[in-house]
């Protein structure tokens, strides 16, 4: 595959090397061209595929909850039904449950975020999309980032600065010699570990799952019309993108629940103390 097309996204032109070798999917996949740029109080900023895939899938899941409840019945409608169903999932799976008793009032942002992942991973297996911003390290960067700050101010909200802080830095029930090696953990964990883990998960499934696909798909375009008994093989790999494309369905959704389900554990202990 020539660089040119990996910049801009193609996923199915395939082109072999000078030694009519299968050339591999690269990373310029990831990097498209900008479509536009412009500059904002001295930033210059770049619109590129990925970022109209992130825009048309957010777009896209907001049309859809509104019209889930735009004409709400107490006999709900297939649209109503699936909406109040994914919210019901979050609002009794995470927020009450994971969260806690206190857990409610955080429904809608755990739900939001839940849609927000699940619409942009979804993208991953769309036609003419075929990858999900997810799968670029950035986007789920911002969205820990989000929850680093939000988890850390419940915690100083409910808790006290003081208390909060002290609760992370000398656990309760540690002795206090411990503390030279337990602190800087703990330091660590919640304020460096938690966060990049937040991201680097959601971000490394959506990748590895992405390539897979792209491989297999080009991997079958390849065999197809090379020309020899390599065509023979050809039907093995084009299952194999089938059955990876449901596989990654499943991966859609396990990590937007994942990402919703471990938010909802940081908040927890922001709102508990620890004891």
């Amino acid at each position: 595959m020539t660089s040119s097309a990996l910049e801009r996204g193609s996923v199915l032109a395939v082109e072999s090397d000078p030694g009519g070798g299968f050339v591999a999917p690269g990373l310029g996949e990831f990097y498209p061209e900008p479509v536009a740029t412009f500059s904002l109080l001295g930033v210059d900023f770049e619109i590129t595929r990925i970022t109209i895939i992130l825009w048309v899938a957010t777009l896209a899941m907001i049309a859809f909850l509104v019209a889930s409840v735009r004409k709400p019945s107490i006999v709900p409608g297939k649209l109503q039904f699936v909406g109040e169903s994914g919210y019901s999932l979050i609002r009794d799976g995470v927020a009450r449950d994971v969260v806690g008793p206190r857990g409610l009032p955080f429904a809608p942002f755990l739900a939001s975020l839940f849609f927000f992942i699940l619409a942009n991973n979804l993208m991953a297996i769309i036609p003419f999309a075929q990858i999900s911003p997810m799968s670029k390290f950035a986007f789920p960067l911002v969205l820990a980032a989000i929850c680093w700050v939000l988890y850390i101010y419940i915690g100083i909200r409910e808790q006290g600065a003081g208390r909060y802080f002290k609760d992370i830095l000398f656990l309760p029930g540690v002795p206090k010699p411990m503390y030279v090696l337990v602190t800087p953990i703990e330091i660590l964990q919640n304020f460096v570990v938690r966060p990049f883990t937040l991201a680097v998960r959601l971000f490394a499934n959506m990748f590895a799952g992405h390539m897979l696909l792209v491989v297999f798909a080009l991997g079958a375009t390849y065999l197809f019309t090379v020309g020899n008994f390599s065509a023979v093989f050809g039907p093995i790999s084009a299952l194999m993108a089938i059955v990876m494309t449901f596989f990654e369905l499943l991966v859609i959704f396990l990590q937007a629940y994942v990402f919703t389900v471990l938010m909802g554990t940081y908040l927890n202990g922001s709102i508990e103390a620890e004891h």
